[in-house]
């Protein structure tokens, strides 16, 4: 089904920041501990099956599962004829109007009944807005082939046996051993080229069909030496067949400062660490990897201990040990445990939460909470990282709370201390004028950022039949000497919700009662009713949970319990008891009743006991 040859690339290694500090709140839902009901994931409403339309011919089929109007769930379908690739397979964060949900993964249902016609799942690198979905979608789809280098594959085996224990054996892995290798998988034909990132073994891919080139680099940044140069260009993709189709995430379209280069945020926590007088406290991103590995080198240099915190942080460090990538540092690394027993200046402590995440370590050590390390006056906190869209307000929180505690907090806004993983619009200029794509689509972005990135197309050259910008389930076809088209129908991309030990079971209806209950809190109401005559048995019982205080509401309380006890009476009368119905009564007039007084719409859940 698929060989391995060889192929000329170039390259270099990779850089980022990501969205996986979350690894400590998930590990919980893989624990090993399922059963065949919740190991059956289920998309969150009633779905109408969509039949993907036949095309007569040989064609190229491409179409998101996510990623292209929000930022993670990235997750791409590519059809040659009979054969189906799928690109990364990534995790979303839950919205704010998503109480109680841990994180959203693609919607597989198009391909059942298909998975046998499934060659393979490319990994572009390991971050957990790629990778956080696979345990659950190679199992629905019968565990295909999965494609990475060897860090990438390592983090999906990790998070593959935090899922369910002992079944890391069912992987059918190929490792990228090489830029230059070439991999058959059916009738497309993959090959690699470097990508600069912020996590080791970050790839981009070159899919190869009749029909069409398909460039996609993952995600991706250009970084540049002190003079300004470019580290790595990608001229040489400008030479591949005809059409070429690049697919380029756009996240950092609508950032036009300059890029922090590396060695800049490299030489300046260097700088801060060597001068230290205190410790030396670094919130980051557990995966990126290379500045970690900085960091522990420079520190073992000048003589200080380090200190990892967090269990994503440790755990990808230590794949990374295993790999080779990352030294074992027996000196200079030590547990949180031995702080006390070295100089204060001696230690660095690099750890997980600067998201301002309530558990995360970051936090806790702020809040006074973490059973080692608590904030002194000397400590020198630093913030090397970006802040994730929607974190603005946690993190202003730990900084406040910072500069009450340090004098000395450094964050980008003061010192460059942290070099952004994503392109900005400079870079993606020069991608275009370098790769001169035929076709451009934009991906891996929120739609809003798509757009941009196409205006910019535009304003660059291209014309607007050459650039598409596709929702989530939007199919685009490729055939030989026809224009590329977007077909009407779409595929099924709905939310698949994982909540604790369930994933998919969460629907529409759940999250609406769950921000009912969040708004305005819930009112039980419990009657007991005769059996044979229907009628009320003392009087009703009332349990509010984040409705009212009933201690202190006294009054309100025996009005609504004699309100109750009249609507069971009067919608009655010496009748036997039907269930629905007084249920029915006690929550559409009590219901009133209360919105009346509180002008609040608490939850009511009648409860009828019959004697």
């Amino acid at each position: 089904m698929y060989s391995q040859n060889k192929i000329v690339s170039v390259g270099t290694e990779a850089k980022r920041t990501s969205l996986d500090n979350t690894q400590t709140k998930t590990k919980k839902r893989f624990s090993g501990r399922y059963n065949s009901k919740q190991m059956n994931p289920r998309p969150q409403k009633k779905e109408t099956q969509m039949t993907i339309p036949s095309i007569k011919g040989s064609h190229l089929k491409i179409y998101p599962l996510g990623g292209q109007e929000e930022v993670g769930r990235n997750c791409t379908v590519f059809e040659y004829d009979d054969d189906i690739i799928i690109l990364d397979m990534g995790m979303q964060f839950a919205d704010e109007d998503m109480p109680g949900v841990d994180y959203i993964v693609p919607n597989v249902s198009s391909l059942k009944g298909r998975e046998k016609n499934i060659r393979g799942v490319i990994f572009s690198h390991g971050h957990l807005d790629h990778i956080g979905a696979a345990p659950i979608l190679l199992e629905q789809l019968g565990n295909p082939p999965i494609i990475g280098r060897k860090l990438t594959l390592a983090m999906v085996k990790h998070r593959q046996e935090d899922y369910k224990r002992g079944t890391t054996k069912n992987l059918k892995t190929i490792t990228i051993n090489s830029l230059e290798q070439k991999i058959n998988l059916g009738k497309f034909t993959l090959s690699f080229f470097q990508v600069e990132h912020s996590i080791i073994d970050a790839v981009g891919v070159i899919i190869s069909t009749p029909h069409g080139t398909i460039i996609h680099p993952g995600d991706w940044m250009m970084d540049s030496d002190d003079s300004g140069q470019k580290l790595l260009t990608y001229d040489h993709l400008a030479k591949l067949p005809s059409p070429r189709i690049l697919m380029l995430e756009s996240l950092g379209i609508s950032y036009n400062k300059e890029r922090v280069p590396v060695s800049t945020s490299k030489a300046n926590l260097e700088k801060l660490i060597r001068e230290a007088r205190g410790r030396v406290i670094i919130g980051t991103f557990a995966s990126q990897m290379e500045r970690i590995t900085d960091l522990l080198a420079y520190s073992e240099k000048i003589g200080k201990k380090v200190i990892l915190d967090g269990y994503s942080m440790k755990v990808n460090v230590k794949i990374a040990q295993e790999l080779g990538y990352i030294p074992a540092h027996k000196h200079t690394l030590i547990a949180v445990e031995e702080i006390d027993k070295y100089p204060e200046d001696k230690i660095v402590v690099i750890c997980t939460g600067a998201q301002g995440e309530p558990n995360a370590v970051f936090s806790r050590i702020v809040n006074n909470s973490h059973r080692y390390i608590s904030i002194k006056k000397t400590d020198v906190v630093i913030f090397s990282s970006s802040i994730i869209p929607g974190n603005e307000r946690s993190v202003q929180k730990i900084k406040d709370q910072l500069y009450r505690l340090s004098d000395s907090v450094i964050h980008s806004s003061i010192m460059d201390v942290h070099s952004g993983g994503h392109a900005n619009v400079e870079d993606i200029k020069v991608m275009l004028k370098q790769i001169k794509p035929d076709y451009f689509l934009p991906v891996y972005a929120n739609h809003y950022m798509l757009v941009e990135a196409k205006k910019l197309a535009l304003r660059e050259g291209f014309k607007d039949d050459q650039v598409f910008v596709l929702d989530n389930g939007q199919i685009i076809v490729f055939q030989k000497g026809k224009a590329p088209r977007v077909l009407k129908e779409k595929v099924n991309t709905d939310y698949v919700m994982v909540d604790g030990l369930g994933v998919g079971d969460v629907s529409e209806i759940v999250l609406r009662d769950r921000r009912v209950m969040a708004d305005d809190g819930m009112l039980v109401v419990i009657v007991t009713i005769d059996a044979k005559t229907g009628d009320i048995i003392g009087n009703p019982d009332l349990i509010s949970r984040g409705f009212i205080y009933m201690k202190e509401n006294r009054d309100l309380i025996e009005k609504t319990r004699m309100r109750a006890k009249k609507i069971v009476k009067d919608k009655n009368p010496m009748t036997p008891a039907d269930d629905d119905f007084i249920k029915n009564k006690v929550r559409n007039d009590l219901g009133q009743f209360l919105f009346k007084a509180t002008k609040r719409r608490p939850m009511i859940l009648p409860v009828v006991i019959k004697v």
